[in-house]
């Protein structure tokens, strides 16, 4: 054979290979609901269900969604689920007569959901609202925490922007109508809602519109902007549990990884800070990019992921 056709064949083979390989390796994603006390909790996952799973837990004013990518890349190796809180995504939003929407009864839900699915030792991802989440999981049942993964997730006060919070701080003090409507007016507006996503971002024009449409057309619903001024106003409570989940980490020491985006407007470095010096396993790395770091190194973050995990022999 002419060796000019003979290399053209043999670079026709391996890239056929490699693009085989690459769409081996995104997992299929499947979809369901599962009843936890009345109400429908939505959720995706991916991977044989095994001895330990990683579980995504999203932050404001997201849902799973902000996993998708995520999920199909981990999950030909791991056994990788997120769920959407109460009134966030695709879960029922029942009414508060109904449902206490605070960080105390959304991380019942999800511990109820996580025991309902059987799923008793898990690596935690915490983003956000998922921190106050997965925190009082973590504090009430520490033995079926294998690890954690901290993307901007803050359980320390030098981790609270100020500046960024002092609408939300000032409610703190008492929940007033007019600061209240000038808050809904800037952070559930789309405009608001977009520079969640791009702010930080070394190309905003980069990110998927899908994320702030999908959120605005969520927040639209009637009485979500109460639900969601309430739990900024719950959210005082977290920070009051601040020192009881550092001592936590302090006491118990599970692995940590912290993929931190330092261009976060809400939770910046020094809350990464605060990790590395309570915990002695701490992978650590600061991102250049913004609040919803996935969105721009979701395949960067897989593999620290991966690097992780399999450094510490965690399935």
């Amino acid at each position: 054979m002419d060796p000019r056709k003979l290399m053209l064949l043999v670079f026709a083979t391996a890239l056929s290979l490699s693009v085989s390989a690459s769409a081996a390796i995104a997992a299929d994603v499947t979809y369901g609901y599962e009843t936890v006390d009345g109400v429908k909790v939505f959720y995706r996952e991916a991977g044989a269900e095994n001895p330990s799973s990683i579980v995504l837990l999203h932050g404001f004013p997201s849902s799973s969604h902000q996993y998708r990518n995520l999920i199909r890349e981990l999950g030909d190796e791991f056994h990788v689920i997120a769920m959407d809180y109460p009134g966030f995504g695709a879960s029922d939003f029942p009414d508060p007569s109904e449902y206490e929407y605070s960080f105390d009864n959304f991380s019942k839900t999800v511990n109820t959901f996580l025991e309902q699915r059987e799923i008793s030792t898990y690596t935690m991802y915490l983003q956000d609202y998922g921190a106050p989440v997965g925190l009082r999981i973590a504090v009430q049942h520490p033995e079926r925490v294998n690890a954690l993964v901290f993307q901007n997730g803050n359980l320390y006060e030098e981790g609270l922007n100020k500046e960024a919070w002092a609408p939300i701080i000032k409610l703190w003090e008492g929940r007033d109508a007019e600061l209240e409507k000038a808050i809904a007016s800037n952070v559930f507006s789309l405009e608001g809602l977009k520079w969640q996503y791009t702010h930080g971002t070394r190309n905003p024009d980069g990110i998927l519109p899908d994320n702030w449409l999908l959120d605005y057309q969520s927040l639209s619903r009637p009485g979500q902007h109460e639900v969601q001024l309430g739990l900024f106003y719950d959210y005082r409570n977290n920070v009051a549990l601040y020192p009881e989940w550092q001592q936590y980490l302090k006491d118990n020491q599970p692995p940590s990884l912290v993929v931190w985006a330092k261009n976060d407007a809400f939770f910046p470095t020094p809350g990464a800070e605060g990790i590395k010096r309570d915990v002695k396993d701490v992978d650590y790395h600061i991102l250049d990019t913004g609040h919803f770091a996935l969105e721009e190194d979701g395949s960067l973050i897989a593999s620290r992921i991966r690097a992780f995990m399999a450094a510490r022999n965690l399935k």
